[in-house]
């Protein structure tokens, strides 16, 4: 099975809300999946790649452009 991308549009959302939507996501996702959060939140930046290190998926960029984050991840269990 091939694996998804998925956008996750978490702007205008603020601190733990962009996560949130992301651990929600990464519980509908397979193993191989990729989500990409886009969060309006500079807090994210920092949130996501913890929580990402912590549970053990893939963190594969995280990247800002006009004041939104671009945060990818790759689900790995």
């Amino acid at each position: 099975m091939m694996a998804e991308k998925r956008q996750i549009d978490a702007r205008g959302s603020f601190c733990p809300g962009p996560l949130m939507e992301l651990i929600a996501g990464m519980k509908a996702a397979n193993v191989g999946d990729e989500l990409e959060v886009l969060s309006s939140d500079k807090g994210s930046a920092a949130d996501i790649p913890e929580w990402v290190k912590k549970v053990g998926h893939e963190m594969l960029s995280t990247s800002e452009e006009n004041g939104i984050w671009h945060i990818t991840v790759r689900k790995v269990k």
